[in-house]
């Protein structure tokens, strides 16, 4: 079923969400969007109260698709994260710093493009490979959660 962009979003967050709780990471929700979709954090690191914190810019998909946006260069400590497969009991989630995403980016040639030259954005919906390769190194498991919010 082809799901329009809303929908995608949901479910997409919808994924996200349910894959931070299993990592043992709290969610909240940004009243306004400025660029950030939800943010993860944590309070505890074993029996120790500590607190660490990522907002996060989700982008899902009901198959594969990798983007990048230099708006989200502004926001520091931005996870970029991709939920590809949001309607598969098996979906992958695969998070990354802006400047992480930017070097992919430049390795697949996107920003030699003409629409990042001129917008600053480049969206693919058909990764190759060679993107699937470089992008399989952020792949997300509970532990891999627990680190990039430095736990």
């Amino acid at each position: 079923m082809k799901l329009d962009t809303q929908a995608i979003e949901i479910l997409g967050r919808n994924r996200l969400v349910s894959e931070l709780f299993r990592a043992g990471v709290e969610v909240a929700f940004p009243i306004r969007d400025r660029g950030i979709d939800l943010i993860a954090f944590g309070d505890r690191t074993g029996s120790r109260l500590t607190f660490a914190a990522a907002p996060i810019q989700m982008k899902g998909a009901q198959k594969k698709s990798f983007s990048i946006d230099q708006k989200y260069e502004k926001i520091p400590q931005l996870l970029l994260a991709y939920v590809w497969g949001i309607e598969d009991e098996m979906h992958e989630t695969f998070a990354m710093t802006y400047s992480e995403a930017l070097n992919i980016a430049t390795e697949m040639g996107y920003t030699d493009a003409p629409c990042w030259k001129e917008k600053g954005l480049y969206d693919v919906t058909k990764p190759g490979k060679k993107l699937e390769r470089l992008i399989r190194e952020f792949q997300m498991t509970p532990e891999r959660w627990l680190e990039k919010l430095g736990h």
